[in-house]
């Protein structure tokens, strides 16, 4: 941080209220990179730039430049407004969910005609249903819902046929599209799935057991072999569930263990007395641990998971604030079996910490001196985000083109973006021209971030290809090209001038620049890939610019098949699309 905003900071701190609310930290460009709240907001701001700060932390303090605060009238309110502006900013120095994926939930229709199945969006509303979960192992969810449609006559097809199908004739459906079913019939039907999701494995095996032993009798060993699989399958996928509390418990238990600039999350799912599963993360902490432990349940239940009737957490979180912000339960038991798995979770957190710790710790210094490294070499005080670009293409013809974004080493993939090439380029500079103006154009159009610096996959032509789209737009931004030898190994740094950097190959700056260059070429490949796998016609429809999900049905509706639409006319395309997307396909209907 440049004396100047160290001073400029210091005179702001002065004017700050020691009242609850929110404050935004903001870099050089005025973009908010973190949000955070307070009970005492001087007290809170203060503490960033007093004392001394390691890892996570002072990267955050490095970048800031500015902050702003907005006042509440409670904690309550502090903590709806520092969620609200998360979401709307998302700040990179917020606490993230790594795994980014809901758990999955078992979902049984007591409709006049129940089904059972997977389901992931559990805030959907269902008027005749029942939902058991969550299951972190999505396999043992699906193998669970296997076996059950295999004992029981539940409906199979959706939507429902007009007819009996061959689940009838085998006897796992009761031919719900055509027959009457009686209530009674599927009540106790209904009742034992639902006991047996919720733990009580008795009577499926004991129905299991006793078919088995009639198999065997009648000397069909084959289906006596297959019901001991089955056994052995419902052993396997209810093996996780080891802790039986012998009441019917139906919580979350949420622990942490926190050292260093490291915050260890689990989370044990009980459910009528029976552990699900559990949740583990592991993330880095950039104040305080309370806060942003709180602020982490927060998130992970508004990704479609669905709250229990009960949160366990530790007695240091602020319960009251948790519980009227989720409007659910939330205890902190100091005696009994919730205290012990309250406990048995906290250990655990700390055995995954003491695993992870220290190579994350060896990451985050390895990135932090490689971004210093990149700042001496290039001779600036600020690298940031780096968007780096490739091109792929079918033998010679058919170009797409590839960008990925990183910030301080670490890949925002959901900013990637892939580019469709016109049929006129034939060679790679022609492409990755099209692409960089393209991108940059877009850029200053629509006002979007700008990147610090970036990475092309290539020598002197590509960055003076990049160089000059860059001048044409007058947008000054730094770019650098990564050549590769004869082996195809990357071996040389080059400088917007063509100028060779020095760059030691077995530094952490030469590793990451070579990480995201793989990353880059990975990307792109993986288009044509990705198209190749569709067949002919759906990658040649998803290679032409200009034609996306919509065009692409309609072309497939009028003409039917590639032949037909080869033997069209360009007037004949040009019904169906544009004037000038006919021209391009019709262009590229030719050399396909």
């Amino acid at each position: 941080m440049r004396e100047e905003t160290k001073k400029y900071i210091k005179e702001k701190l002065s004017l700050v209220p020691g009242k609850p609310g929110s404050y935004q930290m903001k870099n050089k460009d005025g973009v908010i990179i973190y949000v955070g709240k307070a009970k005492n907001l001087k007290n809170r701001l203060k503490s960033y730039f007093t004392g001394t700060v390691t890892g996570k932390t002072a990267m955050l303090v490095a970048d800031i430049a500015d902050f702003e605060y907005i006042v509440t009238s409670s904690e309550l309110e502090s903590l709806i407004l520092e969620i609200t502006l998360i979401k709307k900013y998302n700040p990179k120095y917020n606490i993230l969910l790594k795994d980014d994926k809901t758990y999955p939930y078992i979902e049984l229709t007591s409709s006049t005609y129940p089904t059972l199945k997977v389901v992931r969006n559990v805030n959907r509303k269902k008027h005749k249903s029942k939902l058991f979960g969550p299951y972190p192992n999505v396999s043992a969810a699906r193998k669970t819902v296997d076996i059950i449609n295999r004992i029981y006559p539940l409906r199979k097809c959706d939507p429902m046929k007009k007819e009996v199908c061959l689940y009838y004739h085998i006897g796992e459906c009761l031919g719900y599209c055509e027959k009457e079913i009686d209530p009674q019939v599927l009540e106790p039907m209904l009742n034992e799935i639902t006991a047996f999701l919720k733990g009580d494995r008795s009577i499926i095996t004991r129905k299991i057991k006793a078919e088995m032993e009639r198999a065997s009798a009648s000397l069909n060993f084959e289906k006596a072999l297959e019901l001991k699989k089955m056994l052995d399958d419902i052993e396997i996928t209810l093996r996780h569930q080891k802790i039986d509390l012998r009441k019917n418990y139906h919580c979350d238990v949420f622990a942490y263990y926190q050292d260093k600039n490291f915050l260890s999350i689990q989370c044990f799912f009980i459910r009528e007395g029976l552990l699900f599963g559990r949740h583990s993360d592991i993330t880095t902490t950039l104040g305080n641990v309370e806060d942003e432990f709180l602020e982490y349940i927060i998130k992970f239940y508004q990704k479609n998971q669905m709250l229990p009737k009960q949160l366990i957490v530790p007695p240091t979180i602020d319960r009251e604030l948790l519980a009227e912000y989720l409007q659910v339960k939330v205890a902190s038991p100091t005696r009994g079996d919730l205290r012990q798995l309250l406990l048995l979770a906290t250990d655990n957190a700390k055995l995954q910490l003491q695993e992870k710790e220290e190579t994350l710790k060896r990451n985050d210094e390895a990135r932090l001196q490689a971004l210093q490294d990149l700042k001496d070499i290039l001779h600036t005080d600020w690298v940031s985000r780096i968007e780096a670009f490739d091109n792929s293409h079918l033998f010679g013809t058919f170009y797409v083109g590839g960008m990925v974004v990183f910030e301080d080493f670490l890949p925002k993939k959901e900013e990637y973006r892939k580019f469709k090439i016109d049929s006129s380029v034939k060679d790679d500079l022609g492409a990755m021209r099209e692409v960089i103006y393209r991108r940059y154009y877009r850029v200053l159009m629509e006002n979007l971030k700008r990147p610090d610096l970036i990475v092309m996959d290539g020598g002197e032509n590509q960055v003076r290809v990049c160089k000059e789209i860059l001048e044409e737009l007058h947008l000054p931004i730094r770019v650098i090209g990564l050549k590769k030898d004869d082996h195809h190994r990357t071996s040389v740094l080059l400088d917007e001038n063509g100028q060779v950097l020095p760059l030691d190959s077995k530094s952490p700056l030469f590793l990451f620049l070579a990480r995201i260059q793989e990353e880059v070429h990975r990307y792109a490949i993986s288009y044509h890939r990705s198209l190749k796998q569709k067949g002919s016609l759906a990658s040649l429809l998803d290679v032409v610019p200009g034609i996306g999900e919509v065009r692409r049905k309609e072309l497939l509706k009028k003409f039917g098949s590639l032949k037909k639409m080869k033997e069209a006319t360009k007037e004949e395309l040009a019904s169906v699309v544009s004037k000038e997307v006919a021209e391009n396909l019709y262009q590229y209907l030719k050399e396909w």
